[in-house]
Parts: structure tokens; sequence; C-alpha cells
């Protein structure tokens, strides 16, 4: 439903997007990760067409961003960076005229989104009394409107209050449940990330170190929260077992690797046990092993 291909963006002199590929398929909710800068909101920018790209493309259902913007887009809604709206109006009359720039205002549709949202009782507020939350919800209520097949999301949960951010985030998967939506998700937020994606780019410095499904990252080597005294003593005794140490306090054992056999040969070598409990390896396990070995590598 969505591909970009060989993405490459400079801003400066300076790399914002380095050869960055991926593709969501149809009903799937994909999700970019990365920090402030990694360039997730450069990536939206070129599928939205709001910026050039260096080299590389995008299609929306087979169709180029690049060379046909304007049918491109008409499969797709958005919300990107800080929505704005005219304070001075209401919602409704925001709506009436923001979809009078993409092809008419169907007041039936409107209203029917508008309930969805939840925002039936202030639509006819003026913006300018809006709460964080309620400009979002209206913001959702305008990239749904024209009835689209992808929805693209800039950090749209930034800066709301935690039951803001569960309402979005059901909201979004009935979407998919009930219209097949296909999602494509940025955050800088883990947890939001692991619990509404099904696959995930992690962007560092405009390249992606990392791109698989979410349920897969529990599927790997067996990870282990360790307490051990010394850690530097315990080191040699880990790695004789094919093991390492991912972050601080954590250890990766191999697929067959018996952790009873580490616990002996630890306490051989002297080395005080006082915890190893396996974890669930999340997707923050993943992100903080990546930071971490790019930081070890500079």
């Amino acid at each position: 439903m969505l591909e970009a291909t060989g993405l490459c963006k400079s801003f400066g002199g300076k790399p914002a997007l380095d050869d960055f590929s991926f593709k969501v398929g149809r009903g799937e909710i994909y999700g970019l990760l990365g920090h402030n800068g990694a360039g997730k909101s450069t990536t939206l920018g070129i599928i939205l067409g709001m910026v050039m790209p260096d080299r590389g493309d995008v299609t929306i259902g087979g169709i180029s961003v690049l060379t046909n913007r304007s049918q491109a887009l008409r499969k797709a809604g958005a919300i990107f960076e800080a929505p704005a709206f005219y304070d001075y109006l209401s919602g409704w009359d925001n709506l009436k005229i923001l979809m009078s720039y993409s092809g008419g205002f169907d007041s039936a549709a409107a209203r029917e989104t508008v309930e969805r949202v939840g925002l039936t009782k202030r639509i006819h507020s003026k913006v300018r009394t809006y709460s964080h939350g309620m400009r979002q919800r209206l913001a959702l209520a305008q990239s749904l409107l024209p009835e689209p097949e992808v929805l693209l999301l800039d950090e749209p949960t930034d800066g709301l209050d935690p039951e803001g951010i569960k309402w979005f985030r059901d909201f979004i998967l009935m979407l998919r449940a009930e219209r097949g939506m296909t999602v494509l998700f940025n955050s800088h937020l883990l947890a939001e990330v692991e619990l509404m994606c099904d696959r995930v780019a992690i962007l560092r410095d405009g390249r992606c170190v990392f791109e698989g499904a979410v349920g897969g990252l529990h599927d790997d080597a067996p990870l282990f929260e360790a307490d051990l005294e010394p850690w530097d003593g315990a080191l040699g005794v880990i790695h004789a077992m094919g093991g390492d140490i991912p972050v601080c306090g954590r250890i990766r054992l191999p697929v067959d690797a018996d952790p009873s056999a580490l616990v002996e040969s630890l306490v051989r070598a002297g080395i005080r046990v006082r915890a190893l409990a396996p974890v669930r390896r999340s997707l923050e396990d993943l992100y903080m092993e990546i930071h971490h070995g790019a930081a070890s590598s500079n």
C-alpha cells in the first residue's frame, strides 16, 4: 500500500536520510521510531510531497508521490507536525474550510466523523477554547474525512495525557479492525510503538538500524536480568558460554544455553549470583541495545 525506496535527503550538507527503504502492506500498522532528528518527520514530509528527496521515490497504492502527488495523496489522510487551525473559528467551520481545499464538504460524513472522534458537544465552539487533546481529535477528524486508505501520523500522541494516549491508540486499532486502515505511525515513544504496530523501523541519524516485526522481537536469544558481584569477573564466564551483555545488568545467552550451567560456572569462578531471572525482550531493550552498540563503536 505504501512503499519508500532509497530515500536520501540532506539539509545544509548534513544527511537527514541515508538510503531509507520500507514497505507497508494493506491493513498494516507500521512504526517509525527514533530520537528527535533521526529522520522520522523528514520521511513523512517526503511521503506527503512537502519535502523533495535528493534521491529515491515513494508510492501510495502504486502511484508515485513525486510524479503524481495529487492522485497519490487522494488515498491518504495525515496528521503532520502541529496541526494548524483558525483559532477564531469553530471546529465545524475549520472542517468546512479545510475540506473545501480537497474536493468539497460532506456535512453528513463530517457529523459522523466528529461523533466518532468524540467532539460532537464542542464542535461548534471556537478552536481557541480547545484543549490540546481536543485539537488532536479535530486533526484526526480532518485526516479521516477524505475516507483515506492510508493514515499518516506524525507524533500524534505527543503532549497528550495518559487517558488521551490510550483513547488515541484504541481508536487507531479500531480503524484498522473495522476499515482495514493502513497506518504509518511516527513516534519516539517506545511503549506506544510496541502496543500499536505490527512492524517497526528504527532510525538513527537518518539510517535504518533495525527493521522487522514487533512480535518477533521476543523470539531471539534468551535475555536475563542479573545481579552479579563482581561484574568484571563474570565477563569471562559469560563470554565462554557464548553469551554477551547487551546493556548493563542484562545477559543474553545462546538459544541452546542452559542458564543453570551459567550460574554453576559463575559460582565456581567466585562470582556472587544474587539474581538471574528471564526477561521478556521488549522494543525498549532492542532500542537500548542499538544505541549502546553505536556508542561503543564511536
